[in-house]
């Protein structure tokens, strides 16, 4: 059986789900890749606030395509979280509840996942488009000059993932 999770209560079942678990996750999520996760570090390096409230946030690791007419948003597939392994343990340590990419990730970023209860999913690499139908709006929230790679506030339905043990 599928469960399905809101961002919202993803804390409540962290410590439950099991790798392969496939879940249907819906709620708020924000992209951010390799760019903007520099710019986010320059802000806090700097004692300033990021763009969003990073205590059990979900991190998304696209950038996003351009918008068709009429759509919330072009193909948004997973890039491969190990690109953002230098920057996770510290946005673990700070709250950063679970991250959406593909691929492995660091022995560094799994003790941060387990210190932190955190959770890491994986996305179906190489469908986009199809991950484009589960997002309902996106807005740019954060270093629009970064264009694909801007940080964008994005609402999910029921969007297709599998839990990983990294």
């Amino acid at each position: 059986m599928i469960k399905e999770i809101n961002t919202e209560n993803l804390r409540d079942y962290t410590q439950e789900l099991k790798h392969g678990e496939k879940i249907l996750l819906s709620g708020v999520v924000y992209t951010a890749r390799d760019a903007a996760h520099k710019k986010m570090f320059e802000l806090l390096d700097n004692g300033e606030n990021l763009p969003f409230e990073i205590k059990n946030a979900v991190i998304y690791y696209a950038g996003p395509t351009g918008t068709p007419p009429g759509k919330p948003i072009g193909s948004c597939g997973p890039t491969t979280s190990s690109r953002m392994d230098k920057f996770s343990p510290r946005l673990l340590d700070l709250g950063l509840l679970g991250m959406i990419g593909k691929g492995e990730r660091s022995p560094e970023v799994i003790e941060a996942i387990k210190r932190n209860k955190a959770i890491y999913l994986c996305a179906i690499g190489g469908a986009g488009a199809l991950a484009a139908h589960s997002i309902k709006t996106c807005e740019v929230i954060a270093f629009p000059e970064l264009g694909c790679e801007s940080i964008k506030r994005l609402t999910i339905n029921r969007f297709p993932l599998l839990v990983s043990d990294c």
